[in-house]
C-alpha cells in the first residue's frame, strides 16, 4: 500500500506536517525512514505513559483474548472496576464512558439541558462558555468553544449559548441568570494557549452555579489524568465541579471518554436518554484500569511534579537567554512556552528537522506535552534540541 503523504485517500482535515511515524518506545518514536524523534506531543496529551508501554501492551494483550466488546446491554468487570474508581478518584457519584473527549463533552451538555429542564422548565437551557475554549468538534461541542475560527463554517449551531471571558467573573455575573444550566470551562485552556484559571475564578464560579442552581462542569480532557501531577487539574485549584469530563490519557492511547456527575446533577438521566456503542467496551476499560495502576502504584503522578518542577526550571532558564521566548505557564507537564510573533511555526518545523516533537496551540505557543513518566535526561536532550532549533530561527 502506498505511504504517499502527498496523494492519498484520508481526508484532508488535518495540516500534517511530512512525517509517517512507524513504531515508537518511551518518549521516542520513529518514522518510517528509521529516524528517531523525541516526541513531547504525547499524541496531544494521550500517551501519559509513552510508546508502547509494558504495561500497557501486556493489559491489551490480555484482554483482547479474553473479550473486547460485549455491548452495554451487558455489564463488565473491567467496567465496573473503573467506574468505582474514577467516582472514588473525582469525588463525583456516576460515570458515563464513550469513546474521546469530544463524546464526553456532548454527554456533560445534555446532562446539562436534561438538568436544567427538569429543575426550571423549558427556559432553564442556556450555558455559558468561555472565549477561548475548545471543547470538541461536533456541533455540541463546537457551540460552546468559545473560537469563532472553528464556529463559523458550521453555524446555525445550538442555541442559547453565551461567551464569557475567562478568569473574569464579572463578565459570567453579566450574563447568568435563572435560565442559565450549566457553566462550561478547561481548568488550564488547552487549544487557545495553556492558560491556567485563577483559583479565585473557580471559586466565584462555584458560589455562582449554586446561587443560581448552574451546574459546574469542568472540561479535563486534555489538562486532566494526572498531567496537572494530580488525577485531576481542579484538585489542583480546591474547587468541585458537579460534571467532570475526560478522555486522552484515560486509555493511555486506546479510544476512551469518561464523563463523571454528582447524584445531583445525574438525577434525571434516565434509560433512553443517552447512550453509545462503544463506550466502556471491556479492552478500553482495562486500559483505564491499567492507567490508574501505574498513576497510583508506580509513582507516575510523583514523576509529573517532580519532572514539571525541572523543566519549568529549564525553560526559564532558556527564557531568560532568549528574547524571542516571551513567557512560560501551565501546570504540572501541561507547559506552554509563549513565542515572539512569527516565532511559533518555523520553531515547531526546525524541531522537527533536529529530532524533536513539539505541538503548537493558539497565539503563538508551543506546547511541551511528554509522557508523564519522562526522565530528566530525555527533557535534557530535547531542551538541546529545543534550544538548537531556537538558534537556527533567529
Amino acid at each position: 500500500m502506498s505511504k504517499d503523504t502527498k496523494n492519498n485517500h484520508v481526508m484532508p482535515v488535518y495540516s500534517r506536517y511530512d512525517v509517517v511515524l512507524e513504531s515508537g518506545h518511551g518518549s521516542w518514536a520513529v518514522d518510517v525512514k528509521g529516524r528517531e524523534y523525541i516526541d513531547f506531543v504525547s499524541g496531544i496529551a494521550v500517551n501519559c505513559l509513552g510508546h508502547s508501554a509494558p504495561a500497557l501492551v501486556k493489559t491489551i494483550t490480555e484482554q483482547a483474548q479474553k473479550l473486547i466488546h460485549v455491548s452495554n446491554l451487558y455489564w463488565t468487570e473491567p467496567q465496573i472496576e473503573l467506574a468505582d474508581r474514577l467516582a472514588e478518584y473525582s469525588g463525583l457519584d456516576q460515570v458515563f464512558f464513550s469513546n474521546s473527549g469530544t463524546e464526553s463533552n456532548e454527554t456533560a451538555l445534555k446532562i446539562a439541558r436534561r438538568y436544567g429542564k427538569a429543575r426550571g422548565g423549558d427556559e432553564k437551557c442556556q450555558i455559558i462558555c468561555m472565549k477561548e475554549s475548545f471543547h470538541g468538534r461536533s456541533m455540541g461541542a463546537l457551540s460552546v468553544t468559545g473560537q469563532e475560527k472553528y464556529r463559523a463554517p458550521f453555524r446555525p449551531l445550538i442555541g442559547e449559548i453565551y461567551d464569557a471571558e475567562f478568569n473574569n467573573l464579572e463578565s459570567v455575573k453579566a450574563l447568568i441568570n435563572k435560565n442559565t444550566c450549566a457553566v462550561i470551562l478547561e481548568p488550564v485552556q488547552g487549544e487557545s494557549g495553556i492558560v491556567p484559571a485563577e483559583k479565585d475564578f473557580l471559586e466565584g464560579l462555584r458560589k455562582l452555579c449554586d446561587e443560581f442552581d448552574a451546574l459546574l462542569i469542568f472540561d479535563e480532557v486534555q489538562c486532566g489524568m494526572g498531567r496537572s501531577g494530580k488525577l485531576f487539574a481542579y484538585q489542583q485549584l480546591g474547587v468541585m465541579p458537579d460534571v467532570a469530563t475526560t478522555a486522552k490519557a484515560l486509555g493511555g492511547g486506546f479510544p476512551i471518554g469518561a464523563t463523571m456527575a454528582s447524584d445531583k446533577a445525574a438525577e434525571f438521566f434516565v434509560p433512553g436518554d443517552h447512550g453509545c456503542t462503544f463506550g466502556g467496551n471491556p479492552l478500553a476499560c482495562a486500559c483505564g484500569n491499567t492507567i490508574l495502576d501505574e498513576y497510583f502504584n508506580n509513582g507516575v503522578l510523583d514523576n509529573v511534579n517532580e519532572m514539571s518542577a525541572y523543566l519549568f526550571e529549564k525553560l526559564n532558564g532558556l527564557k531568560d537567554k532568549y528574547d524571542e521566548i516571551l513567557e512560560i505557564r501551565g501546570m504540572g507537564l501541561l507547559i506552554g512556552v509563549q513565542m515572539a510573533e512569527g516565532k511559533k511555526a518555523p520553531l515547531i518545523s526546525k524541531a522537527i528537522e533536529n529530532g524533536l516533537l513539539l505541538a503548537g496551540a493558539g497565539h503563538e505557543t508551543v506546547r511541551f506535552l511528554p509522557p508523564l513518566n519522562v526522565t530528566a535526561d530525555v527533557i535534557d536532550e530535547a531542551l538541546n534540541r529545543f534550544e538548537k532549533s531556537l538558534n537556527e530561527i533567529r
